[in-house]
């Protein structure tokens, strides 16, 4: 019997990370909850100062920053969508698509931001097409289309949800179990909360949805609560879309260590500060101590014996506050984001504008690289639509590119060289008039964006 809440190694053996990684991200109360996973005690410290460690602990979340600027420089831009084709209905579900892609509001590219930061954070991300369920089959197209099943919605999912899952020879996913769980009520006004766990099973051609309730009285047993043939059956696909980064892209796992060690040497360092700041006296005494000290006693001295106060040097503080500035750097570097971190490597000492201009080179080339798995994603994703749902249209996606705003005014005179270059050719001038309105205009509605190109090809082939 096939075990539905089994887990693959691999799962087993990086959610630890996974869950590692996400706090790191979050930070805030997330972290705080949570840093007695992360806080290294002192060797033989005291269990009580290290509770008042804890309960000081501080994060500074470089790698939070680092994550949400890329994917805010990336999408800084909407991608470019095109959809060519007769079917006028095709076009009016893509359009309506593209700006309500999950049924809860939310645009393609808003929907990919939040798969970009899921992949940066934990490596992976999945997207799942689902179709709305139906009790019985539609007795064709219109009846799909006016009822609504033919209505494609997506699903984001983390790693930690995938929980286990199986390849063919080609490398393509056989089968996939995806576990979800929710804390509710099972009825309106009940007081007692209930643990929901979810399980969704998909294969080639079926689907299979197990559900469990825990309670402080019971632990159920998983119980199947729906199954059936899914949207992709006739293609022989799962409806699961993995959205992979290679592993020296991977944000969360090249810099996590050096946020935890920056983490425990600031907290180490603003212990000592704040310890130094409460000097210990010191007496030189021949005679057995032992009276009390304290804002509230008094002490009495021999005609021999001294007082005094200690306090540390400092250097060693300036030490430290030197390794956290080094370790703050090289967060940035490892991200390719080393003109971001106000400062180098080099001492201290102030880049040239070339070395600048090299260094933001560089992360250009990596939004690109992101930018290629994002717009990868969208083809796999949108094209599989196209094929179940039968629209006949060709879907093209471009941008993700460019990350510089700068004057529109320069890439229309670059445009209009381009054309005088290649005069006679109307393939030419349609791509780059649809490119130059399509860029200018990318924050519209694809409807509107769709009526501009149509505009523009028939403009171009009559001219």
């Amino acid at each position: 019997m096939f075990d539905i809440d089994r887990e693959h190694p691999e799962y087993t053996a990086r959610k630890a990370a996974w869950k590692q990684y996400r706090d790191l991200y979050v930070g805030g109360e997330q972290f705080k909850a949570n840093a007695a996973e992360y806080l290294i005690k002192r060797h033989r410290e005291p269990s009580d100062v290290y509770y008042e460690r804890l309960h000081r602990v501080f994060y500074e979340n470089y790698l939070g920053s680092i994550v949400d600027w890329y994917a805010a420089t990336l999408f800084r831009r909407e991608p470019i969508l095109s959809f060519q084709g007769p079917s006028e209905s095709g076009k009016a579900f893509y359009q309506e698509f593209v700006e309500d892609c999950d049924l809860r509001g939310s645009g393609l590219s808003d929907f990919y931001r939040r798969v970009l930061v899921e992949a940066l954070v934990s490596g992976t991300a999945y997207v799942l097409v689902d179709f709305p369920r139906s009790a019985t089959p539609a007795a064709n197209r219109a009846e799909e289309e006016a009822t609504g099943r033919a209505r494609a919605y997506l699903v984001e999912y983390g790693p930690q949800e995938v929980i286990n899952w199986q390849h063919d020879g080609y490398g393509n996913l056989e089968w996939v179990v995806i576990r979800t769980s929710t804390l509710g009520q099972l009825e309106a006004g009940e007081k007692a909360w209930v643990r929901q766990t979810r399980w969704l099973y998909f294969d080639k051609t079926e689907f299979r949805t197990y559900e469990r309730v825990d309670s402080q009285q019971r632990h159920g047993q998983p119980e199947l609560k729906d199954q059936g043939r899914h949207g992709f059956a006739r293609l022989g696909k799962v409806p699961v879309f993995a959205f992979h980064i290679s592993e020296g892209l991977w944000l969360a796992n090249k810099a996590a260590s050096l946020q935890l060690e920056h983490f425990n040497k600031s907290n180490a360092l603003a212990w000592a500060l704040t310890m130094g700041l409460f000097a210990s006296p010191v007496v030189y005494s021949d005679r057995e101590w032992n009276q009390m000290a304290g804002d509230s006693y008094y002490i009495q001295l021999g005609p021999e014996d001294r007082f005094g106060w200690t306090e540390p040097e400092g250097k060693v503080y300036q030490i430290a506050a030197e390794n956290l500035s080094r370790l703050k750097d090289e967060i940035y570097r490892v991200c390719y984001l080393l003109t971001q971190a106000g400062g180098s490597l080099s001492g201290g000492q102030a880049q040239s504008g070339v070395s600048k201009q090299r260094d933001f080179t560089i992360t250009q080339e990596v939004l690109r690289a992101y930018g290629d798995a994002v717009k990868d994603s969208m083809k796999r994703v949108l094209r599989a639509i196209e094929a179940a749902r039968e629209d006949g249209l060709a879907i093209e996606i471009s941008g993700l590119d460019e990350f510089d705003i700068g004057d529109f005014s320069s890439e229309l005179e670059d445009a209009i060289k381009l054309l005088g270059l290649g005069a006679g050719s109307k393939t030419l001038k349609k791509q780059i008039l649809r490119k130059l309105a399509l860029k200018y205009l990318c924050d519209v509605r694809q409807e509107t964006k769709d009526q501009i190109v149509e505009e523009l090809d028939q403009w171009c082939e009559q001219s």
